[in-house]
């Protein structure tokens, strides 16, 4: 898939207020976002943008004056990305950075005021002064995008001078996308940067996420295991009815029915374009839409071709409709964005108010599915006709992948180091999946389809012989991808959804506690560390707890010590420190052998 351009941040999230506007100066080209924290609970009200203007600028300036926290100094440059305002009034801006000019990898802070726009904390990555000598480059861009293309095998874009700030290094740096690249499935790209002085790669990251990484692909393979997704007969659709919700002209919302893989007949809010034309376009939710891609790895969801119907009815449960795959795609990115709406108020995968978009049919023989944060959206192969025999628009992987763009647009997680056959490695790697697949079980427990019915595993309808991928109340029981139930100084290196156990282990303790349980048919014996019981606070409590923890209080490096620290500030913030839930909160890490007595005294 050829993006010639390398990939830059995304900064354009929406701004929630009494009426939207447009941020002015100091975060020209940005937006952000004012979202309740739950439990249900209004933010403090502001009459327009000036307001939020206002409190921007106020923790812009906390950053200078507070710099021997915040590690600012006078030649970074701050820009808003998100701010968001708690329903006690607390603030919290996130910032990404420049110095000299140059965007720094690694320089990303959330600054919080208080009620009253006093200086509180200051939640930062990497904690070492950002300072280079030179901003002259002894490697011309020419040599960095060839040295870029020869590691990614592929096609390099631009090269991009920044800032490397991460780990303990503050090296000046070339930034390089690279397309096409055959060390990437389905010819994606990688983000390579490059020392600007030595030549030295110093990472080499695809640019995509994918559900399934290339180690268990391999593992899968050399098993000769099949994927096979079980699907139901599913009988015919009732008739649509075909009428928009408005008549006021077309185009216009309209009321259509799908038939699909995994969940049977399903209701699809869709766009009627003429009297008898629709297109597979949600107006209700941000124009989300799913296209098909033709077999093709498309540069572009503009590319794709459009699913229409003259009768508002989709797909017919098999392969031999192309409309099948897009109702499962369609029906989980409006569920995942139902979900994310409905229980934290959050308008879109960045929060600005635009749908989630999915290419079906991509590329050819492709056994997996992706996010795209270049595009924007949901990618997903047919199957290779081998190991994998279906397309994996599965209702779970779909909010799993969907909620790494809510990663993307938030805390943007980094792996801390990437092999040359792109498995991930690191504890914010780690801690990313582990959202993904905490969000996206909570995802089928807020759909709650009878057809599939919710619970704390991931990936149970892709038949695997295992019966899961992953589960959250004792990870180890994977044993494809060795998932871990405690924290253990290996961690700091261990593949990422492997990893993923720490944390996902906590939130189940969190929400449902240890020892055994049977919800909706299924069993479940959560263990703990310590031999503790721990007391789950239920599942709404924990999730809440979570998402405000990402949003507020994570950043691109955060760690499973850092994110005991983040949900026991989020914990705090809704609940209170002498609450059960903050208590909890502590008991649940403690359970996974997370404490503030093991942290480590250093970034590894």
């Amino acid at each position: 898939m050829r993006r010639p351009h390398i990939r830059r941040h995304r900064l354009a999230v929406a701004i929630a207020v009494t009426t939207a506007a447009t941020l002015m100066a100091g975060v020209a080209g940005t937006a952000s976002a004012i979202t309740a924290a739950p439990p249900a609970a209004a933010p403090a009200p502001l009459s327009s943008s000036t307001g939020l203007q206002k409190i921007v600028d106020t923790a812009r300036a906390a950053a200078y004056t507070h710099a021997s926290a915040t590690g600012v100094g006078k030649k970074d440059t701050l820009k808003a990305v998100d701010t968001l305002i708690d329903r006690d009034g607390s603030q919290h801006v996130r910032f990404i950075r420049t110095h000299r000019g140059l965007p720094v990898l690694g320089g990303d802070l959330v600054v919080h005021l208080t009620a009253k726009s006093a200086y509180e904390s200051v939640t930062r990555a990497y904690r070492h002064q950002v300072a280079v000598a030179t901003t002259d480059p002894k490697l011309s861009a020419g040599q960095a995008e060839a040295k870029a293309a020869a590691v990614a095998k592929g096609d390099a874009g631009e090269a991009e001078l920044v800032v490397d700030a991460r780990d303990d290094r503050t090296t000046l740096a070339y930034q390089v996308q690279v397309a096409d690249s055959r060390t990437a499935e389905a010819g994606g790209a990688r983000t390579v940067v490059i020392d600007a002085e030595t030549g030295t790669v110093l990472s080499n990251v695809p640019a995509n996420d994918s559900f399934l990484s290339p180690a268990l692909q391999e593992k899968l393979r050399k098993r000769g295991e099949r994927l096979n997704p079980s699907t139901r007969l599913i009988a015919p659709n009732p008739p649509a009815t075909g009428k928009p919700a408005k008549t006021a002209g077309f185009p216009a919302a309209a009321n259509g029915t799908g038939s699909s893989f995994f969940v049977g007949s399903v209701p699809l809010s869709t766009t009627q374009t003429a009297k008898n034309a629709f297109t597979l376009k949600d107006s209700t939710r941000g124009n989300t839409e799913t296209r098909d891609a033709g077999d093709k790895e498309l540069e572009k969801f503009s590319s794709g071709k459009a699913f229409t119907s003259t009768n508002n009815r989709w797909g017919n449960g098999t392969t031999s409709d192309r409309a099948t795959a897009a109702v499962d795609a369609q029906y989980g990115i409006t569920s995942t964005l139902d979900f994310y709406k409905k229980t934290f108020g959050r308008k879109g995968i960045k929060n600005d108010g635009r749908g989630a978009r999915a290419l079906v049919h991509f590329g050819k023989k492709i056994g997996n599915a992706f996010w795209s944060s270049d595009c924007g959206c949901m990618l997903y192969g047919d199957g290779d006709g081998n190991t994998f025999a279906k397309p994996l628009v599965v209702l779970d992987v779909t909010g799993h992948e969907l909620t790494h763009g809510v990663v993307d647009a938030t805390a943007r997680l980094q792996p801390t180091r990437v092999d040359a056959e792109g498995n991930q490695f690191g504890e914010p790697g780690s801690l990313n999946e582990s959202l993904a697949d905490i969000f996206g079980s909570a995802v089928e427990f807020s759909t709650n389809n009878p057809k599939n019915p919710p619970n704390y595993l991931m990936g149970e309808k892709l038949g695997l012989q295992q019966k899961f991928l992953r589960r959250l109340d004792k990870p180890s029981l994977d044993k494809l991808e060795g998932t871990v139930d405690y924290w253990s100084k290996e961690s700091f290196d261990t593949e990422v959804h492997a990893g993923s156990g720490v944390s996902s282990h906590a939130y189940y303790l969190l929400a449902e506690g240890s020892g055994k349980k049977v919800i909706g048919g299924v069993s479940y014996d959560s263990p703990t560390h310590d031999g503790s019981k721990v007391t789950g606070i239920g599942r709404d409590k924990a999730t809440a707890i979570f998402y405000q923890a990402l949003t507020r209080y994570m950043v691109s490096t955060t760690d499973f010590h850092d994110a005991r620290t983040a949900t026991l500030r989020a914990a705090k913030d809704l609940y209170g420190t002498g609450s059960t839930e903050y208590k909890t909160v502590d008991k649940a890490w403690a359970a996974v052998n997370v404490t503030a007595a093991n942290a480590p005294s250093a970034k590894h």
